[in-house]
């Protein structure tokens, strides 16, 4: 197994790409803490799955975007499974950010965007790095977008900038990490099969496959494979490094 006894965070892992890591991660081995804040119900049915299948897992209610309640997700992960090796940041949000301009753009709006997708990597790394020095190391992954470094098209500056930040800030972490042997990578999905996606009209979505060279969008597992690359030792001389899952898009 590559990820025996390997305690894992994952957030937003009620569906999509953080369910499908989950159970990829605990078929490997690793202890998993599935994390979600408004879908409860499909975190919870995550963790039932995973122990129904041999696995080891809890439930842990959170917005990363909450200092204490990241806090709490530490110390919660710590007290059950004695230390943590290894943090998907995977909770992510999009909104309506693909049909707004950015003159109709409310503030609000873009600081929720903010909030979770670069705030929130922030958070859990900033309470989850002390645990990860304790045991000698770890593993942060973050999941972004191929938006983030290939901006694709109008009325999505609040997503596509957020990513970019995510982008910036796995290298910065990368950076200032290595000296304390926890590495800091990142996968760049394009347009993937999960509930994110039935914001785009059919029509959208048949323009996009149309210019991805291996025609069609991704699938949660492609992106829960390259994050289980990243997680394992194969990739042990790797940081700072971004995976781009994308068909050959971004070429």
């Amino acid at each position: 197994m590559r990820l025996a006894n390997k305690v894992t965070i994952i957030t937003g892992a009620s569906s999509g790409i953080g369910r499908s890591a989950a159970y990829l991660f605990a078929r490997e081995g690793a202890k998993i803490t599935v994390v979600a804040n408004i879908n409860v119900a499909g975190g919870e049915e995550t963790v039932a799955t995973i122990k129904a299948n041999g696995g080891e897992a809890i439930f842990v209610q959170t917005d990363v975007s909450v200092a204490s309640e990241v806090e709490n997700l530490i110390k919660v992960t710590k007290d059950k499974f004695g230390k943590i090796d290894i943090l998907l940041n995977n909770a992510g949000m999009w909104g309506s950010t693909a049909e707004t301009p950015v003159d109709d753009m409310d503030e609000s709006f873009w600081d929720q965007i903010y909030a979770v997708n670069v705030k929130g990597i922030f958070l859990t790394t900033k309470y989850v790095v002390p645990e990860m020095k304790k045991v000698g190391g770890g593993v942060i992954i973050n999941i972004a977008s191929l938006a983030g470094i290939r901006p694709g098209g109008p009325r999505n500056a609040a997503y596509m900038s957020s990513k970019g930040a995510a982008n910036a800030l796995t290298k910065a972490l990368a950076i200032e990490l290595a000296p304390y042997n926890i590495r800091v990578n990142c996968v760049n999905p394009i347009l993937t099969d999960t509930p994110m996606l039935k914001l785009l009209s059919e029509e959208a979505k048949k323009a996009f496959i149309s210019i991805v060279p291996l025609g069609r969008v991704a699938k949660p597992e492609d992106v829960a494979y390259a994050a289980l690359y990243l997680a394992s030792e194969e990739s042990a001389m790797l940081t700072g490094s971004s995976i781009n899952v994308d068909g050959g898009f971004g070429i």
